[in-house]
């Protein structure tokens, strides 16, 4: 009964293939249609679902389009007052950025565990993931900056009135900072969701440690471990929002420097 109450809490971020085991792209590299990729599919699909239900444009709006024109304006809103009415352009891509991370966060917290063989995957758990998303803010920042001031766009890095003995360390800091914000916008959205997920199976294991060590150790450690899951579960739903919402304001103040080199 001991071992039965064994949880792994680390098994649950562990990639494995569902399709595709022997496909390789070169020796050694392979292309396997992996459950991370799964799950990135499934969450793709739900948001695609969610704003094609939503462009109906009915004169009276149901709540399915008034939940996508509540969204859209949210991210609309967001870019304006970050970047200014050239923040408008990129609402389609920071809409679907929340979205996409909003939605994968969310699936991850369905207790999908409760029907035999199927597991609920959060992607956004894997640095690979979140560290594709922040390297694609990223270009587009670069990609702007370069696109739209040329070379000036070095002047992010060259503050305004700043003696020339100052000027230099100065830039060389900003400099750095810049060139960490990938690494920094994907491991807040990785450590989060990561650190959530491993405590809600330290308290799982818990509460079966509890149920299988009897009714006194399950009155004492089961039922408020059990407790604690559910105030924990409710509090990754906020985190799940908020990660998301913190990941999309972020490049968008990215953007804001790209665009007026703030």
């Amino acid at each position: 009964m001991a071992a039965e109450g064994k949880v792994d809490p680390m098994k649950q971020f562990t990639i494995h293939p569902v399709a595709g085991a022997d496909w390789q792209l070169a020796d050694g590299v392979g292309i396997a249609f992996t459950n991370s990729a799964l799950w990135m599919a499934i969450t793709a699909v739900l948001v695609w679902v969610f704003v094609a239900g939503g462009m109906k444009r009915a004169l009276v709006p149901g709540r399915w389009q008034m939940a996508v024109e509540t969204m859209t304006g949210f991210i609309d809103n967001l870019l304006e007052a970050n970047v200014g009415k050239a923040g408008r352009k990129y609402v389609p891509y920071i809409f679907t950025l929340f979205m996409f991370i909003l939605v994968g966060n969310l699936l991850g917290l369905v207790p999908l565990g409760l029907i035999p063989g199927v597991h609920a995957f959060t992607f956004t758990s894997h640095f690979t993931a979140t560290g594709v998303l922040a390297i694609l803010s990223f270009s587009i920042v670069l990609i702007v900056g370069f696109w739209k001031h040329g070379l000036h766009f070095f002047s992010l890095f060259w503050p305004a009135n700043t003696p020339i003995f100052l000027a230099l360390p100065i830039s060389l800091i900003e400099l750095v900072s810049f060139m960490v914000r990938p690494f920094s916008l994907a491991l807040r959205l990785f450590v989060a969701m990561m650190a959530g997920h491993v405590l809600l199976k330290v308290l799982a294991s818990f509460v079966i440690a509890g149920g299988n060590g009897g009714l006194g150790i399950g009155v004492a450690v089961g039922v408020p471990s059990f407790i604690l899951m559910v105030a924990i579960s409710a509090l990754e739903i906020l985190v799940a929002g908020i990660q998301a919402y913190v990941f999309a304001l972020l490049t968008s103040l990215y953007i804001n420097d790209a665009e007026n080199l703030h």
